[in-house]
């Protein structure tokens, strides 16, 4: 039986699919932590594209309506623990480690009731906003780039998608262990930013041919890496820029339509799955590991595009991110 702390907290959640409109604001019932949970105060939200396709239907798994929660990523402080809960205590700071189904565990909220597995300390010194950006784009970018793809020094990466979240993560992340990263993007509009970010070459795809321009940067070699959003016939095309023997990691599918691969071969192509990653406490560890010394360097520095205060906005959070005008994360501030 759940237990309650007799309290509400607000929360989004939606009744039917559709656009951003049907996101509301309600209050529901609080459940105090039972063995080995951890009530969380929310401080911040990162918005995540998946968000937008779960909340439309569009997502691997889907949306249980009516009520369905949302939201992958947050940061917060802990105010209270469940029995047997020994690595968290009241006051420490923490992000969600985005290992959960979101329907029900959704993190969109004022305060949230989370398994202490799904949540990884804050790294110390960091705020809420850098907080709520860094976890799911960063263990995207090192799950899929290092551990899947192999990055390393020297490579040549090309970064699809590069001005959302994982973009921007996935360049720093190519310049943390000494990749050279080739951004494309659809628009002029982003390249200066891009560039400034560390892009060795920016490649608009409204306009110019990825496969000609990455043999152009890499001397006419092709890439050793493609990290690809996006999918569909298109990721036939990135195969084609790659060296022989290169590697494509395919982690999301932005263009629904069926995956074509390259007749380029030999090369390998990965799919990749975060949360196969951050499921595992060890994949934690190691990602947890790669993110604090980053920040604590300055090598990695997550790009916030805009911030809105109050959960009332995420309606218009959520506007913003389907209108692909921004470059990097969205983030919700949250009091309560």
């Amino acid at each position: 039986m759940t237990t309650t702390t007799g309290r509400t907290t607000k929360a989004v959640l939606f009744h039917e699919l559709g656009g951003p409109e049907v996101l509301t604001v309600e209050e529901v019932a609080l459940p105090a932590p039972g063995p080995g949970e951890v009530l969380v105060r929310v401080e911040a939200i990162g918005l995540n594209r998946a968000e937008a396709l779960f909340r439309s239907g569009t997502y691997y798994y889907p949306a249980t309506l009516p009520g369905s929660r949302l939201g992958y990523e947050a940061a917060g402080v802990v105010e209270a623990v469940g029995a047997g809960v020994a690595a968290y205590a009241p006051g420490d700071p923490v992000m969600a480690a985005a290992n959960f189904d979101f329907g029900t565990h959704g993190v969109y909220a004022e305060r949230v009731v989370l398994p202490e597995e799904y949540l990884v300390a804050r790294p110390e010194g960091v705020d809420a906003v850098t907080a709520a950006a860094v976890w799911l784009a960063y263990s995207t970018a090192y799950g899929g780039l290092v551990l899947t793809g192999g990055l390393g020094a020297g490579d040549h990466v090309v970064i699809t998608g590069a001005s959302s979240g994982v973009g921007t993560a996935a360049i720093q992340t190519a310049l943390r262990v000494g990749a050279v990263p080739v951004a494309t993007t659809r628009g002029e509009d982003k390249r200066k930013r891009l560039l400034e970010l560390g892009a060795a070459r920016v490649i608009t795809t409204d306009t110019e041919d990825v496969v000609e321009e990455v043999r152009r940067v890499t001397g006419g070699a092709g890439a050793d890496l493609v990290f690809d959003a996006i999918g569909g016939p298109g990721f036939a095309r990135l195969g084609d820029a790659l060296r022989p023997d290169g590697t494509a990691v395919l982690y999301g599918w932005l263009d629904p339509r069926p995956v074509a691969l390259s007749m380029n071969w030999p090369q390998t192509v990965h799919t990749y799955a975060n949360g196969a990653l951050v499921r595992t406490g060890e994949g934690r560890r190691r990602v947890a590991a790669f993110i604090g010394a980053g920040l604590r360097d300055g090598s990695l520095a997550p790009v916030v595009a805009e911030t809105f205060d109050g959960l009332e906005r995420i309606t218009d959070a959520h506007r913003l991110m389907e209108s692909n005008a921004h470059l990097g994360k969205i983030v919700v501030r949250v009091g309560g």
